[in-house]
């Protein structure tokens, strides 16, 4: 057994790779290039001509369905301790678990034992634990 599948599998559609670009960024140093709504009162961007650089809209979003989804096809939900995993028993299909940064060795192979019991998909099983085996 490959370990737990998600119950949906969809294709990740990007509506737009590229980022927004701040109006006027690329003439003058002191603007930066992170994203700014124009707001004056003659702005080319702000009245959507043609020809001019494309403001972020509703229309760019994920469809609500997918939103959060890792593109392994499950949502992520973060893990402190073996208790935990207890709550995404019944949803393993659904979610699988993130343990926290800051979770120590001796717990996190304790939950990476649990969840390979309860079938739950574990994102991150061998952080730290490389690491301190080595040292």
């Amino acid at each position: 057994m490959a370990g737990p599948q998600p119950l949906i599998k969809h294709k990740i559609v990007k509506k737009r790779q590229k980022r927004f670009i701040r109006h006027q960024s690329d003439r003058f140093m002191r603007v930066s290039e992170s994203w700014r709504r124009p707001r004056g009162i003659d702005g080319v961007v702000r009245r959507g001509w043609r020809s001019t650089r494309l403001m972020p809209s509703i229309g760019y979003g994920t469809n609500k369905q997918f939103k959060h989804v890792l593109p392994n096809g499950f949502r992520k939900v973060r893990v402190f301790n073996v208790d935990d995993l207890e709550k995404l028993m019944m949803q393993n299909k659904h979610f699988c678990a993130e343990i926290a940064r800051t979770v120590s060795v001796v717990k996190r192979k304790a939950i990476v034992q649990r969840a390979k019991e309860l079938s739950i998909k574990v994102t991150n099983p061998t952080a730290k634990l490389t690491t301190e085996e080595n040292e």
